[in-house]
């Protein structure tokens, strides 16, 4: 067992970088022999990216083996016995090997989208058998339920946001570097969960080698979906655990932190699935309807929509972590004038999402003219 800070420190950025390599490594490695592996077909009613599908979509393959690498890896320099295959950590293996398993048979059948959702329910179940159960509440029930929306919601909302090169592998990768500095806030950075969350984002940015825009490979949903549960599973012991005792039965500060971790995900699938509901169109089938697409619209190139949806998540990652950092003096008025920021963001968002839309028109219009013409 490893106790000098200086060496602990150590054997995490040799990991780290040991993570990125074997992610590049990998990835190269399906490039390289890939040829109709897991490639997306332009036929696919569900699936429909912004660019060209004919592309490997075996990303997520990179990050399932140095997820599971990062378990191997702990036994050996574990700094904590007692951190190893708790009951809480199977829960989250089983549930992301699970969730890997589900984007795996999508991207190879396009299983149907009632199978999916089942899987991912046995998913949140799993979680919540494990003890991973987000508590608003006194009531067992309700706190069960709302997990399995919490599972579910985010396992499709990193699913809906990988439509454009990069976007879901950098928000992602945020989302885990805010769990960890909020590890380290905490004083719970010598752990097996850290040390996941390190080598999943080293797995990321191996990734955006080859997905980095123009992309020569795409996550899937083999990847999306186990980031999904990967990020509600971690993020439930993580972001979730904010709950004054004694305080109020329901409190509005415990779902400050996840709404601005998970902000850029959570605004791109409220407004595509209300946007689609309000037009009669089913929020399952996909389209070039979200936010980025609509960014897009506006005339910014794909690193100018990942920059701009970058630069949204770092500020209110950062945002979550500096008030964890001082939560102590985190009162009510404070919470609301975040929440507030967070509805102006949504609003912007919503008169950007409309400009881009007026533009499209415009667009459409002036090609039909010429066309005419």
């Amino acid at each position: 067992m490893i106790h000098d800070d200086f060496t602990i420190y150590l054997v995490y950025i040799i990991f780290f970088i040991l993570s990125i390599v074997f992610s590049v490594l990998i990835n190269g490695l399906f490039l390289r022999f890939s040829r109709t592996l897991g490639i997306r077909q332009v036929e696919s009613q569900n699936i429909i990216r912004w660019a060209s599908t004919t592309k490997p979509s075996v990303g997520g393959f990179s990050f399932y083996i140095v997820f599971l690498f990062s378990f191997t890896a702990y036994t050996f320099i574990s700094f904590d016995t007692n951190d190893i295959f708790n009951k809480q950590l199977i829960g989250l293996l089983l549930s992301s090997s699970l969730g890997f398993l589900i984007g795996l048979a999508d991207d190879a059948y396009n299983t149907n989208p009632i199978l999916k959702f089942l899987g991912q329910l046995i998913c949140a179940v799993i979680l919540i058998i494990s003890g991973l159960i987000i508590n608003i509440t006194d009531y067992y029930a309700i706190n069960a339920l709302f997990t399995i929306f919490w599972v579910i919601g985010i396992m499709n909302s990193i699913n809906m946001l990988d439509n454009m090169d990069g976007i879901t592998a950098t928000i992602s990768g945020i989302i885990l570097l805010s769990c960890l500095g909020i590890q380290i806030i905490q004083g719970n950075f010598y752990s097996i969960y850290s040390f996941i969350i390190i080598g999943v984002i080293g797995a990321l940015g191996g990734f955006m080698v080859f997905n980095f825009n123009p992309a020569k490979l795409y996550m899937g949903d083999t990847g999306s979906q186990f980031l999904g549960v990967l990020l509600s599973g971690i993020t439930i012991l993580i972001l979730w655990g904010f709950r004054d005792v004694p305080g109020p039965v329901f409190q509005f500060k415990q779902f400050l932190f996840p709404i601005l971790v998970f902000s850029v995900p959570i605004i791109d699938t409220t407004t595509v699935t209300f946007r689609r509901i309000v037009s009669g169109k089913s929020p399952f089938i996909g389209g070039k309807d979200h936010t980025t697409h609509h960014l897009a619209y506006l005339g910014l190139n794909d690193r100018q929509v990942l920059l701009v949806l970058s630069l949204i998540s770092v500020i209110s990652s950062a945002i979550a972590c500096g008030l964890i950092y001082w939560y102590e003096f985190l009162e009510s008025p404070i919470t609301l004038v975040f929440f507030v920021y967070f509805i102006i963001l949504l609003s912007a968002m919503q008169y950007l999402y409309e400009l881009g839309k007026k533009k499209k028109k415009t667009s459409l219009t002036k090609n039909k003219s010429v066309k005419i013409a």
